[in-house]
């Protein structure tokens, strides 16, 4: 039987998504690490992180953009871009994909993979050299995702959940 390939939808957001955008970034984080963290540092990064005025500051950041995924007209995943000083390491002429969630229902769809080509062909389109990104140690399902594309290790840096310092390998790769 084959697969038919359904086509994914990636659009920018602005601030009238900001309710949209702090539901799925709630949700997406809740079910990629809630299994991993204490409730206690879950709740507390998600207050101090997923607000909405929060993640308006970051909307309004000119370096830092948000993209919708959408699949049959559902939202199913989010990107979340840095360039310049709005990168949460300062590395020169590169893209920080900070943040790149799938709702589980809708894993499997390449949705992930159309979010990581949006960011590589941003990257492109600015004539930066470098993608980079954090994931957490112990996510090996993004670590291989991330293999994929070519990312390759070359650091760390403390993530604090809460009240729980983690470290997140830091992966680059060149963008061709």
């Amino acid at each position: 039987m084959e697969h038919k390939i359904i086509p994914v939808q990636i659009v920018k957001i602005g601030p009238e998504e900001i309710k949209r955008l702090k539901e799925i970034s709630i949700s997406t984080f809740l079910e990629t690490f809630a299994a991993s963290n204490t409730t206690e540092n879950m709740n507390l990064y998600l207050e101090e992180t997923r607000t909405g005025d929060k993640l308006l500051q970051e909307l309004d950041n000119p370096g830092s953009a948000f993209y919708f995924a959408f699949i049959e007209e559902k939202l199913a995943g989010y990107l979340k871009i840095n360039t310049g000083a709005a990168q949460t390491e300062p590395l020169q002429d590169s893209l920080e994909i900070e943040r790149i969630y799938v709702l589980a229902l809708y894993q499997g769809k390449r949705i992930g993979q159309e979010l990581m080509k949006k960011a590589f062909d941003i990257a492109k389109a600015k004539k930066i050299k470098t993608v980079w990104l954090g994931v957490w140690e112990h996510n090996h399902k993004a670590i291989r995702f991330y293999r994929q594309y070519g990312f390759e290790a070359f650091g760390q840096h403390i993530f604090r959940l809460g009240n729980d310092e983690q470290t997140d390998i830091l992966m680059k790769v060149a963008v061709n």
